[in-house]
């Protein structure tokens, strides 16, 4: 019986230390928010956060808390009944910003940082045997080449000219997996076509169309989509060196319905350069718009972004782009609000309950994320997912996300 009690008391003793480490783990080592923005902040009791004047940080109540009033950054720090330090947030203040809603669908081209291994598959040698030189390297599909014989690669013209280069002795290969660089030898096999091949397949860039989200004229910033870029093959974020941003012309639309998402084609042929692409993250894409009047956009319909106790449930717009005309605004029902929600890009659900926009397109289909979001007369964020079900519904970002992620742009 006493072994039972003790083990009981184990049990609830490692649960407790557990809630303490996770909630520990939660709160971020930094902090970028906005002037007059509430910040809420999971304790447990006998932690407690201070500010540099030892106050503390009051992060338990329904509306959190303004430590956000002074602009700048500042440091706040996280302890164990005032005795044991445990770590220290870095409080980044952003001034208020106004950003000009865009709408307009665009094209986005991505160039990766390295080639990106999608597939792998056995190469038939001079010799008409079977052979897999990438066996046993660790690479996998998904990881990224980013040298040969400590030469860069940069594109996937490189790697077959490198390759090649070798007349089939050893090469030296680096490679990202997971964020880790590693490196691995590997004897390209010499075929009948006299090349020399590694049995990967490799992509270096990718394209797409999407909409533009905001332009940030006192940076010249902008964001779009409100989602990442994935690889259509590994569905990774795809790691960029760079990118462009170019004008579009749409050229059809597939009306969606429940279980079949609908789509906008466009082409990015012979079109202008909007700006340059330096950012790929999982809200958005980001950079820096060279040519404004290719937005042809209003500047004068400048409007604040939103904080998030500001954002209600109840009626909105979106702005979007169909038919090669300017956006027009089409009104939505913002349905839910995940205050909290800082990890992935579905922080309200919205439901499309304009009838034009419902008999154009049916809902949400592929092209409008990056519709940017507005109520009240201020920018709230953008569209992201629609629900492949029922496509009049779907999710949308904060706007205060997105300007944070466009705030980290070279």
């Amino acid at each position: 019986m006493r072994k039972f009690v003790k083990m009981l008391l184990l049990v609830f003793f490692l649960s407790i230390l557990y809630a303490y480490v996770l909630v520990i783990t939660m709160i971020p080592n930094e902090l970028v928010v906005f002037e007059g923005e509430n910040i809420s902040m999971k304790t447990l009791l006998g932690l407690s956060i201070k500010n540099s004047e030892s106050e503390t940080v009051e992060t338990s109540s329904n509306n959190g808390s303004k430590i956000s009033d002074e602009i700048g950054k500042s440091t706040l720090e996280v302890s164990l009944f005032d005795q044991v330090f445990l770590k220290s947030v870095e409080v980044n203040v952003l001034p208020k910003t106004k950003v000009i809603p865009v709408g307009n669908i665009a094209g986005v081209k991505l160039y990766t940082n390295g080639v990106l291994v999608v597939g792998m598959s056995e190469i038939e040698g001079s010799d008409n045997k079977k052979y897999k030189p990438y066996e046993n390297t660790g690479i996998q599909e998904g990881d990224r080449i980013i040298k040969i014989n400590n030469k860069h690669i940069n594109s996937t013209q490189d790697l077959i000219e490198t390759v090649n280069m070798s007349n089939g002795n050893n090469i030296n290969l680096e490679y990202v997996h997971q964020q880790e660089t590693k490196e691995c030898s590997i004897t390209p096999v010499q075929t009948n076509n006299q090349e020399y091949k590694l049995g990967l397949w490799v992509r270096d860039s990718a394209a797409g169309v999407g909409t533009v989200s905001f332009y940030e004229p006192s940076t010249k910033t902008f964001g779009a989509l409100g989602h990442g870029i994935t690889d259509i093959d590994t569905s990774e974020l795809i790691n960029i060196a760079s990118g462009e941003f170019v004008t579009t012309r749409v050229l059809n639309i597939t009306k969606g319905e429940s279980g079949n998402p609908g789509k906008i084609q466009g082409t990015i042929e012979n079109q202008k350069n909007i700006g340059n692409i330096s950012k790929n993250s999982r809200f958005g894409i980001y950079g820096i718009v060279e040519d404004l009047s290719s937005l042809t956009i209003d500047t004068s319909k400048e409007m604040e972004v939103a904080l998030r106790d500001e954002i209600e449930v109840g009626k909105a717009t979106i702005l979007c782009s169909l038919d090669n005309q300017k956006p027009q605004e089409y009104e939505i029902e913002i349905e839910k609000i995940y205050k909290d929600n800082n990890y992935d890009n579905k922080s309200m659900k919205i439901k499309v309950t304009d009838e034009k926009l419902l008999e154009k397109t049916g809902g949400i289909i592929q092209g409008m994320s990056g519709s940017p979001v507005i109520q009240n007369g201020k920018f709230v964020g953008a569209i992201t997912h629609v629900l492949v079900n029922n496509p009049e519904e779907g999710y949308a970002v904060f706007g205060d996300i997105m300007l944070k992620q466009a705030r980290e742009v070279n």
